[in-house]
């Protein structure tokens, strides 16, 4: 303490109440002694707030040569943690109040004035704080700025002066929504002033204060407002009248309260009831009219109390509804009158009408005084009957609706099961199944306690087929008896009777041996049916109930005849079906027999395709030897006679014009004999042509030979489809020049890849353009073009030439009997058999189109290479 050189302000001065700035000045005073610091501290520590001094040196720095224990209670920070850096202090200050802060730092130590300043700060703790600030600066001798200052906790007078003006605020906003009028008259009925704002008045404010009442309003209202005003004052009560005032918009209703507002002198609130008086009106016709739909509702109607349940009125359809009379029913409560069926429904009612004040179309069944039970639609709704909550109940009877519901959904329910039946019947081949599965499903649907089927021959006497049962029961499975005569009696009841319906069995005529029957087996009611096949009684399906007597519904007994029905289907298919198995076992044995025979037959067949197989391949040998060496004969033979008509030329210069005769023939020696025979050249070629086409059929015959039996093997790889459309046109490029035939390429060269064999996709290429240049004399053009589709490459090979009908193309690559007057169409349909054969191969199709003007359309199909085909090494 001794180091820090602060002038101490005695506590006389914080006791008179100056500002902190007054402080911050007479601590300069030269009776302020250093050895009064301990006095500071004591009054700091009395103070809401925290003093400091902070000394700003010329080089920036800042240090803190005092700060008081006040700032733990302010800032809620020791001390000694803000001596070191007194920004943790600034970091505090609210976000929105940190400019205007900094500027006001700026500008007092510009000007060297007191600094004021209210701004709001964040503790560490979260607690939102008012404070003020007072700082007055002191420009040292050496240059630096030593501030003195005061920070004050007015969090509390600020939350108060904000409740103030929210209080101001609020009061002046509810003044200002009330919008009748307000007026402040003396005793003797002058106009001391008014409030109209917001009310709808014609005359301004200096049209009235200052008048009387005589002055603005008729005579006999006004003589009603002086004697209000008198009673008023006389007696200190808030005093009402009502008046009616003619207005522009007709005949207006009005309320004036008054109340002492002073000496001689009273508020009167005036408000405008127009519309309250209409709905008053309004209010009494909707009276007699709820009345009238009270006593007249076809709906029963009744007023109860909400605690209770006292009827306090009811109307006539309640009456009808109940059974009860009005006096019967008046006064009592509707558990006294035992109405309700389920008491629980009586509370959750009053629990929904407290918690919501209505409840809307619940289902309640009601008890009638008859005793009889109805359903019934309750809404209701809490209303006040002189200060009394009750209930205002309507009640929709709605139980002949719930019974069709029920009588639908019932038949619905006899319709799935017979309809599940059906399917089963059509479904399933096990009568065992069917049946037992009937019983159950019968019996579940009626509620019975008994249901099972019997059956009726001469044979084996009744015997019990299927049967559900209630284990309460005893069961009639396994029962039967020798009794011809009991047994005859059994069958004529169901036989003459066809449905035998008993809803009591004490009640009918029935032989002794039947009541014992029944007492066995506890039967009360019985419900048969007869199971016909044709006219004969196989048996029947019997519903038995052992509880008691029972009532069985038309729709019951409906559901057993049709039940019965489809039963008689499923035992005439399962006996269908016995005979079927019988005819099966001497089919099976008859086409063993068969299939014994058509094997022989099979192993014959396979010796024929043998010896064809050795057959062709050794004649298809034998001709290609014959015809390749028919064409080794012929083509020497061409090349010796090209030769000789060299030599022929030379001679026949000088002997005038017989070389050209010679030249087109040949010589050709003859066995025994020295001299040549000569040939005509176009023979030789038309020898070779012949020749060329029988090798061309042998190769494709004994190629299709090898397809039928090992298929076509193919060797795919990714192509560049129009690199191996250039490799094919090489090998058109003589065939088209000889046909004097041209060639139009349309394929981009950017297509993608394709899986394909490439020699043989060249050959189907040829042997198109073949079939084309065979079928068309010279100069036929062709075009070539291609494109993507669905993940495939489509070609099409166009020419001009000579179209075909819709049945030579559909049959173009079919493998059958061609022209025999067609010298190429054999060898040409093996090409196209083959072509086809090919591209099946590659996964694609092939055909061919006649074009509308002339000519044909070839075009077939390729899958595209995929992204692992080409990856592959």
């Amino acid at each position: 303490m001794a180091m820090i050189t602060l002038n101490i302000m005695p506590i006389a001065y914080i006791s008179k109440g100056l500002r902190v700035d007054e402080i911050v000045k007479s601590s300069q005073k030269p009776d302020f002694l250093p050895e009064k610091i301990p006095l500071l501290e004591t009054i700091a520590a009395n103070l809401p707030g925290m003093i400091f001094q902070i000394l700003q040196r010329q080089d920036g720095s800042v240090f803190i040569p005092y700060i008081s224990s006040g700032c733990k209670y302010l800032y809620e920070l020791e001390p000694e943690a803000i001596q070191p850096d007194f920004q943790m202090l600034c970091k505090l200050i609210y976000p929105q109040d940190i400019k205007a802060f900094t500027e006001s730092i700026a500008v007092c130590r510009t000007t060297l004035t007191p600094w004021h300043w209210e701004s709001r700060i964040v503790t560490p703790s979260g607690k939102l704080k008012w404070i003020q600030g007072t700082l007055q600066p002191e420009l040292q001798a050496a240059g630096d700025f030593l501030w003195h200052g005061l920070v004050m906790d007015i969090t509390d007078r600020k939350q108060a002066q904000e409740k103030l003006l929210e209080s101001e605020a609020r009061y002046k906003a509810v003044l200002d929504a009330i919008p009748d009028l307000m007026f402040r008259i003396s005793r003797d009925g002058e106009y001391l002033d008014l409030k109209s704002e917001g009310a709808n008045i014609t005359l301004s404010r200096e049209e009235i204060v200052g008048k009387n009442l005589q002055e603005l309003l008729p005579s006999d209202v006004a003589a009603i407002s002086q004697v209000a005003i008198a009673k008023t004052l006389d007696s200190g009560i808030l005093q009402t009248c009502e008046y009616q005032l003619p207005t522009s918009l007709g005949n207006r209703d009005y309320e004036a309260r008054l109340v002492v507002s002073g000496t001689d002198e009273v508020l009167a609130i005036v408000r405008d009831i127009t519309d309250r008086k209409q709905g008053e009106v309004a209010l009494q016709n909707l009276a007699q009219k709820f009345a009238k739909a009270f006593s007249c509702s076809p709906d029963s109607i009744t007023i109860s109390t909400l605690q209770e349940g006292r009827f306090i009125e009811v109307n006539d359809s309640f009456v009808n509804l109940s059974g009860y009379g009005r006096d019967e029913a008046i006064g009592k409560t509707s558990f006294e009158l035992n109405l309700w069926v389920h008491d629980r429904d009586r509370l959750n009612l009053v629990q929904e009408l407290q918690s919501t004040g209505v409840a809307r179309n619940l289902e309640i069944d009601f008890r009638k005084k008859s005793g009889e039970i109805i359903t019934t639609l309750l809404s209701a709704e809490v209303i006040d009957l002189n200060g009394i909550p009750a209930i205002l109940a309507v009640h929709h009877d709605i139980t002949e609706r719930k019974q069709v519901e029920a009588q639908l959904r019932f038949c619905a329910q006899r319709d799935r099961l017979l309809a599940e039946t059906l399917v089963r019947i059509r479904s399933s081949l096990k009568l065992e199944e069917i049946l037992q599965t009937t019983v159950t499903e019968v019996r579940q649907f009626l509620q019975a306690d008994r249901v099972f089927i019997g059956l009726n021959n001469a044979n084996l006497g009744v015997k019990t087929l299927a049967e559900s049962v209630d284990p309460k029961y005893p069961s009639v499975s396994g029962w039967s008896t020798k009794d011809e005569a009991y047994l005859q009696e059994l069958r004529n009841l169901l036989k003459d009777n066809r449905v035998r319906v008993v809803e009591d069995v004490t009640q009918i005529s029935a032989s002794p041996k039947v009541k014992a029957h029944c007492q066995k087996f506890q039967t009360k009611a019985s419900l048969a049916v007869p199971i016909m096949l044709g006219n004969e009684l196989f048996g029947a399906l019997i519903a038995n109930q052992c509880s008691g007597p029972r009532h069985w519904q038309p729709i019951e007994i409906d559901l057993l005849q049709q039940m019965s029905e489809q039963l008689a289907i499923a035992i005439q298919q399962s006996q269908i079906c016995q005979k079927l198995a019988e005819l099966n076992t001497n089919l099976e044995y008859q086409v063993q027999e068969r299939t014994a025979q058509l094997q022989q037959k099979m192993q014959e067949v396979e010796n024929l395709h043998r010896v064809k197989d050795v057959v062709l391949h050794t004649v298809a040998h034998d001709l290609r030897t014959s015809v390749m060496g028919n064409l080794m004969v012929l083509k020497n033979l061409l090349n010796q006679g090209q030769g000789s008509r060299g030599q022929g030329d030379k001679g026949t210069k000088g002997q005038g014009g017989q070389g050209d005769n010679e030249n087109n023939l040949a010589q050709c020696p003859m066995p025994n004999s020295q001299s040549p025979i000569p040939i005509s050249r176009s023979i030789i070629e038309r020898m070779i042509q012949g020749n060329d086409r029988q090798l061309t059929m042998i190769n494709s015959l004994l190629e299709i030979n090898s397809c039928e039996k090992q298929g076509i093997e193919i060797k795919l790889e990714p192509v560049q489809f129009s690199t191996l459309l250039g490799s094919t046109f090489a090998q058109l490029e003589p065939m088209l020049t000889q046909n004097q035939a041209t060639l139009k390429n349309l394929v981009r060269a950017d297509l993608p890849l394709v899986m394909a064999d490439e020699i043989r996709l060249q050959k189907v290429v040829v042997n198109l353009i073949a079939h084309s240049l065979q079928n068309n004399p010279p100069g036929l053009n062709f075009t070539l073009s291609a494109t993507v589709e669905g993940g495939m490459i489509r070609t099409q090979i166009q020419d001009d030439g000579v179209g075909m009908s819709k049945v030579e193309c559909d049959r173009l690559f079919d493998l059958h009997v061609r022209d025999p007057q067609d010298c190429c169409s054999t060898s040409i349909g093996l090409k196209m058999y083959l072509c086809r054969k090919v591209i099946k191969a590659h996964g694609g199709e092939i055909g061919v189109i006649n074009n509308r003007k002339r000519g044909l359309t070839f075009w077939f199909t390729l899958p595209l290479a995929t992204s692992s085909a080409t990856n592959r090494p």
